[in-house]
């Protein structure tokens, strides 16, 4: 009898496995699963096992991130990072203090403000001048879809009023058409390109310090959603291929290669070039992402019919294309004829449904070919969309923690859109009736990357430690705890083609986490309470809580 290497006892087990959903004790041997049950598993405990008593503890499968910027969100956490606050004032003191402590940065750059903190989200460069005036300063929003400049960088980029909006984005313009310090969409990178450049080693520090945090939060594998240069941000496929190449890179990524929406089909053999340069070990490059729309937040969200003003009144824009639909097709019928996945942004309804109709046509012209399309974000799907996921093999890429009332949603969407479409948002509950396949990510640093508080407003509607007077935000479209695990798990494996993770079964990686605590035990509004005390990726332990 071969002899485990690792074995777990003494607690729960969740193995998402419909056929056997708990056991009590799991084994290892080279990496994978070699057994789960109960007592007769201790059988295989030699004298070079290692035996982890989980003490009532829940073990899992690794959670999956479907949609993260994981060197970015590295890279932020190592600059001006305003993540922690909302508050202007607190804005302010930490771009100040960041700038004293680093005056041999010519730029000062980051992120992580959130629109809610300025009236109609638009802060102003006058506020960054106050606290820094001589040196350019550019802060991407939370979101990633717009960015704040001080009148250096404004300058530096020789922005005036003079300077045209890109035709993928938008200048936010003080009364006499002077930029006021806000950008849109493509307009970031018209500043963006000329900060200084990150480099190799910056990337490559971004990326395993994201990895450390992510490990830290249970998560085994994802797949970052851009690989490329966009908005002024490097392209970070150097530091996965050099972390995959020197055993560095410990997670299971998948990467998707960005698609230049300012060109065309002639960009297709550089993509299929660069999937083969960039795969190695434990990273492949099989995607691509094609950003359809914007945000709904900017008003750049592709919708079927025009935003609504502030008296409710319809005005003339229904937000942005950024791939033209009938281009969108034939694009993405080559891309899955070369067996390419595509990882759409689709955000409104009707870039869901542009992107919906391009699955649509490539399976009519190449057949079913397994390369699961996902659609990620779906804050509005039309109803009459929403069967068309399962009908097409699309799978839906949901980023739970947006679907709860808070000020974003509450002051910038809801009254923006009217009461008929607010009530198509994140349809999670309509999706998984439909037989959509349902897999989760964060969109970190967009939001919070930690997959428990994903779990928690997916299945409560609400953020963690909301008011309980707070009203649940739609709650026809609450998740069940296993379904929303699941989606983290085997939805995201699936989507990843890591056909052998996501589920605890004998042959399978033995990519695990062990929680504190077992969430089915407690109540729904509990889940959130949760922590993770080990991860582990094939048998190997990558996060140990202190």
């Amino acid at each position: 009898m071969t002899r485990a290497d690792l074995v777990f006892t003494g607690g729960p087990i969740h193995t998402g496995d419909a056929a056997r959903t708990r056991a009590t004790a799991l084994a290892v041997t080279g990496g994978r699963i070699a057994a789960v049950g109960h007592d007769e598993v201790r059988e295989l405990i030699g004298p070079g096992t290692e035996v982890v008593d989980l003490h009532g503890k829940l073990l899992i499968a690794g959670f999956q991130d479907a949609h993260v910027h994981a060197v970015y969100g590295g890279m932020e956490m190592a600059s001006c990072d305003l993540t922690g606050t909302v508050g202007v004032d607190d804005y302010l003191r930490l771009v100040g203090e960041y700038a004293a402590a680093h005056p041999e940065k010519e730029w000062i750059t980051g992120g992580g403000w959130s629109l809610e903190s300025f009236d109609g989200g638009l802060p102003t460069r006058q506020l960054l001048d106050r606290v820094v005036p001589d040196r350019p300063v550019l802060l991407a929003n939370r979101d990633h879809h717009g960015a704040w400049a001080n009148t250096r960088a404004l300058e530096a980029a020789g922005l005036t009023r003079d300077t045209p909006d890109p035709a993928d984005g938008r200048i936010e313009r003080e009364p006499d058409g002077t930029p006021s310090g806000m950008l849109q969409e493509g307009a970031v990178g018209l500043v963006g390109k000329h900060a200084p450049a990150a480099t190799a080693a910056d990337r490559l520090a971004g990326l395993l310090g994201a990895q450390r945090m992510l490990h830290s939060l249970g998560i085994t594998a994802w797949q970052d959603a851009l690989l490329g240069q966009f908005g002024g941000n490097p392209d970070p496929s150097d530091a996965y291929l050099t972390a995959a190449q020197d055993g560095t890179l410990t997670a299971r990524v998948v990467g998707a290669l960005w698609w230049d929406r300012e060109r065309g089909a002639e960009q297709i053999p550089e993509l299929v070039a660069r999937r083969e340069r960039l795969s190695h070990g434990r990273f492949r490059a099989g995607a691509v992402k094609i950003m359809q729309d914007g945000i709904a937040e900017n008003f750049t969200a592709a919708l079927t019919s025009p935003y609504l003003d502030g008296c409710g009144c319809a005005t003339g824009n229904s937000g942005l294309s950024f791939v033209d639909p009938l281009a969108l097709r034939e694009h993405v019928t080559a891309l899955d004829a070369l067996d390419f996945q595509v990882h759409f942004h689709a955000l409104g309804d009707r870039a869901v449904r542009e992107a919906l109709d391009a699955v649509e046509a490539a399976l009519a012209a190449n057949g079913r070919r397994g390369n699961r399309h996902h659609l990620a974000h779906l804050q509005l799907v039309h109803p009459e969309d929403v069967p068309r996921f399962a009908a097409l093999g699309a799978i839906a890429n949901i980023q739970p923690l947006w679907a709860a009332h808070e000020p974003q949603m509450d002051e910038l969407t809801i009254p923006f859109l009217g009461p008929e479409r607010a009530a198509w948002q994140y349809p999670f509950g309509d999706l998984l009736r439909a037989g959509a396949t349902l897999a989760a990510g964060s969109d970190w640093p967009v939001s919070s990357p930690v997959p428990i508080e994903g779990l928690h407003v997916a299945v409560n509607r609400r953020e963690p430690g909301a008011d309980p007077a707070t009203p649940v935000f739609l709650p026809e479209q609450r998740l069940d705890l296993a379904t929303a695990l699941a989606a983290y798990t085997a939805g995201t494996a699936h989507l990843n083609r890591l056909d052998d993770t996501g589920i605890l079964r004998p042959g399978y990686l033995a990519d695990l986490v062990v929680l504190d605590r077992d969430p089915f035990a407690a109540p729904a509004e509990e889940i959130a309470d949760t922590r993770v005390l080990r991860t582990y990726v094939g048998g190997q332990e990558v996060f140990a809580a202190e």
